[in-house]
């Protein structure tokens, strides 16, 4: 069993309310207060996480009920030993999840902040309202009577009247207002059509961030959130997962960054050497690497630079013949033929598939994905099942090659984007989380 500190699951009602800028001010102001934090994301977001390491120093995970099973849950909430305080951010509204249960559940925030026994506050857009705020306060506490409601942040406020007006509705109905955040319109992060921009890609993370902790310093109560964070009974112990190779080649850079924190600590809590390289600056994989993974990202923004990097291409295509190649989503369009941008220019990919996609006709695919494996794949076998999300604006024009995995959305659903196989190299359109039990 684990044991683990006490913490708290920082949510809202529903998107653009505000959290993630709570969460980053918040990491980083208990950081300098001389706490060790942990934070996690609940939900399958593969940008915040390198945010939350940005602002606490510390590597963040995502915890996702839907997903993964208990003991893989347990093994992602170890990761927070040493540490003093749990700070989690939830995606979407607090109770948003999918119809059907999938490893464990529905996937909603509420449902993490319940397993681990967190707190949560609820961050509240509180524009164009004051005293009905405290209706959609009560109804989230009292939506489910089991959760730790510890309280709410006010944000977006317009004024010291709107700031009395509203912590008036909230004060007769018994809600703590932890904190009341004045409406700022440069609190926002920059973002893109799947959402925030790459950590990696923020002009100047660092002044931002210390800014969000300045801001929370001066309108919240820390001692009152801190006094807040609780914990409940650990989940059993179980392990990170293992490594699909020994020597893995992971592309990381602008065009190719999203891998889940808890596959990549797993493949080095297991032995796995990982061996970074960046296909934009035209650098070839290692040459006694066993695999090349390449993860998702935006491709579609530097299909012109990858189409031009030659050493990356002559690399990738001598690996391929003996040993296995995989890509997620971006990656996937990468070892695809042709990759159509928004413009409708046609760049070159390295043609290890036949796949050809296209941005220029945008249609949004978004939800997690079951994928019983009908052909092997690095680190599983064919009769596999295989869970992980889908997130991206792609249309497939060309899919040629024989198919990876038969795909079901989280309903049980066909779904179209089965994934590909081609000798050693193999791709799909979902991002792996965990194997399924």
């Amino acid at each position: 069993m684990n044991n683990t500190p006490k913490g708290l699951l920082i949510s809202a009602p529903s998107s653009g309310t505000g959290k993630t800028t709570v969460m980053l001010g918040l990491l980083r102001a208990l950081a300098e207060d001389g706490l060790n934090v942990q934070p996690f994301k609940s939900g399958p977001d593969y940008i915040d996480p390198a945010f939350h390491r940005a602002a606490a120093g510390r590597p963040s995970f995502n915890f996702d009920t839907w997903a993964m099973n208990l003991t893989l849950l347990g093994a992602i909430s170890a990761q927070a030993e040493g540490s003093d305080i749990v700070i989690a951010e939830g995606s979407m509204g607090l109770y948003d999840g999918v119809a059907k249960p999938g490893a464990t559940g529905h996937g909603t925030s509420a449902e993490t902040a319940a397993k681990m026994g967190w707190g949560v506050i609820l961050v509240i857009d509180v524009s164009g309202q004051a005293q009905s705020a405290a209706a959609t306060a009560l109804g989230f506490a009292k939506y489910n009577p089991d959760l730790n409601f510890a309280g709410v942040i006010l944000n977006r406020v317009a004024s010291p009247r709107h700031e009395r007006l509203t912590r008036l509705g909230m004060e007769k109905h018994g809600i703590k207002v932890l904190g009341s955040l004045p409406r700022r319109g440069d609190l926002a992060l920059p973002e893109r059509h799947l959402g925030l921009i790459q950590a990696v890609e923020h002009p100047d993370l660092e002044a931002a961030i210390s800014g969000y902790a300045n801001f929370l310093r001066e309108n919240v109560d820390l001692e009152a959130i801190k006094a807040a964070a609780t914990g409940g009974d650990p989940l059993p112990a179980g392990q990170l997962p293992k490594p699909p190779a020994q020597r893995i080649a992971l592309a990381q850079d602008a065009a190719f960054s999203f891998t889940y924190p808890h596959l990549v600590a797993g493949w080095r809590a297991h032995g796995a050497e990982i061996i970074p390289f960046s296909p934009l600056a035209d650098e070839a994989p290692g040459n006694d690497a066993d695999l090349v993974w390449l993860p998702g990202g935006y491709p579609e923004l530097h299909a012109g630079a990858l189409a031009a990097a030659s050493n990356f291409r002559k690399a990738m295509i001598e690996h391929a013949k003996t040993r296995p190649v995989h890509g997620e989503c971006g990656g996937y369009m990468a070892l695809g033929k042709t990759l159509v941008d928004k413009e409708g220019n046609s760049h070159e990919m390295l043609g290890l598939l036949g796949l050809v996609t296209s941005y220029e006709k945008r249609k949004f695919h978004l939800g997690y994905r079951k994928a019983h494996l009908i052909a092997p794949m690095p680190g599983f076998n064919t009769g596999e099942v295989l869970r992980g999300h889908e997130f991206h604006y792609s249309t497939i024009l060309e899919e040629p090659d024989a198919p990876l995995a038969e795909v079901l959305d989280a309903e049980g659903n066909p779904v179209p984007e089965t994934g590909s196989i081609n000798g050693n190299v193999t791709g799909t359109f979902f991002h792996l989380i965990a194997e399924a039990s």
